[in-house]
């Protein structure tokens, strides 16, 4: 009985709906008239998607079972691991530097503008150094591993990458004088869009949401982001604001001509939960037992994914370069300054 509670109970947790369920209860709903309040009203509003995409992929015999499998078991395995690990890196990071902060802001609609733009450049830090940094990418390469992008995408991270960004996010953010109030309100933004902008083509086939597309990230931004087309492969590291993919030169609009391809380069089996989690761990010891020398070892682990002790490097930023030589050599002369432009831009970042 005591299991059965238990399942119970992590049912309604995954599907947001156990604030709903005590207002009903009760009876009293004066609850819904707080701040507090409204953001978990709005909890099952990525569950309630998800069901929808799977409904409609079965309506339209399209469902896959091996698309959703592997994400199922890392959030199991992730609800189960939570249990016994408890980081709380984001009250940690507060207490720490909060007395470091280089001013102070409120809670107010201004700050809140000044707020996004700092915690989008914080995830883009992270984000950026979960795709530079071998060690990091072994945590963060978990969630680009699904060959298929639907809603269950979001729940698919490895159960330590969480900590490391929210240290990275908040330390940042919490410098700036980023309100912790305000900070947390941003968090549950950034975390709801964050999780709709990877929704599948079974609810939304064309992700680019008309105008939005020009003003903010959509889900075609992102579905670019999963890509491991040459063209695609590191772009669109923010969130909702596009901003600094755009300062960094890394924004690249999904094109209609190159079908994207989803996952990683790496051979893997998607549908395996430990190659999914631990795949990347096991590459990268291999080549840190293979390396000469300490050195070579230490730089496997902080060098970009790709990275070879003898010089065949074939990181993001080297196949980008032989990409763009090839269709150089290939494309009508009319896409010429736009190759340029694209390799220009990849070795700027360098």
């Amino acid at each position: 009985m005591e299991f059965l509670h238990t399942l119970y109970h992590e049912v309604l947790s995954f599907l947001g709906i156990e604030f709903w369920l005590e207002l009903f209860k009760t009876g009293d709903y004066s609850k819904l008239t707080t701040f507090d309040g409204i953001l978990r009203a709005m909890s099952p509003i990525i569950p309630l998607l998800l069901i929808i995409e799977i409904v409609r992929s079965i309506t339209y015999k399209k469902f896959k079972v091996e698309d959703y499998k592997v994400p199922f078991l890392i959030y199991v395995f992730n609800r189960f691991i939570s249990r016994f690990i408890s980081l709380a890196a984001v009250a940690f990071c507060i207490g720490i530097f909060e007395r470091y902060a280089i001013f102070k802001t409120t809670f107010t609609w201004y700050w809140l503008i000044y707020g996004y733009i700092i915690w989008e450049f914080s995830h883009f830090i992270y984000h950026y150094l979960a795709h530079k940094i071998r060690i990091l990418w072994c945590l963060h390469s978990t969630h680009h591993a699904p060959q298929s992008m639907n809603l269950s995408v979001t729940y698919t991270h490895f159960f330590l990458e969480a900590p490391y960004a929210d240290v990275i996010r908040t330390t940042i953010c919490i410098l700036a004088g980023v309100n912790p109030a305000l900070l947390f309100f941003i968090m549950f933004i950034d975390g709801t869009w964050g999780a709709f902008i990877h929704v599948g083509e079974h609810l939304m086939k064309d992700g680019r949401l008309g105008f939005l597309h020009k003003i903010i990230l959509t889900p075609s931004h992102h579905r670019v982001h999963h890509a491991k087309n040459p063209l695609y492969m590191d772009t669109n590291f923010c969130n909702l604001l596009n901003i600094w993919d755009k300062v960094f030169k890394t924004y690249v609009d999904e094109r209609k001509d190159i079908p994207i391809q989803y996952g990683i380069t790496r051979e893997m089996n998607a549908n395996s939960f430990i190659d999914v989690n631990f795949g990347e761990f096991s590459a990268l010891w291999k080549d840190i037992r293979k390396a000469p020398g300490l050195k070579n070892k230490l730089l496997y682990l902080i060098m970009p994914p790709g990275w070879n002790h003898t010089g065949n490097h074939k990181t993001a930023h080297i196949v980008k370069q032989e990409y763009f030589a090839e269709i150089q050599n290939t494309a009508p002369p009319a896409q010429h300054t736009y190759i340029k432009e694209e390799t220009a831009a990849q070795q700027s970042l360098q």
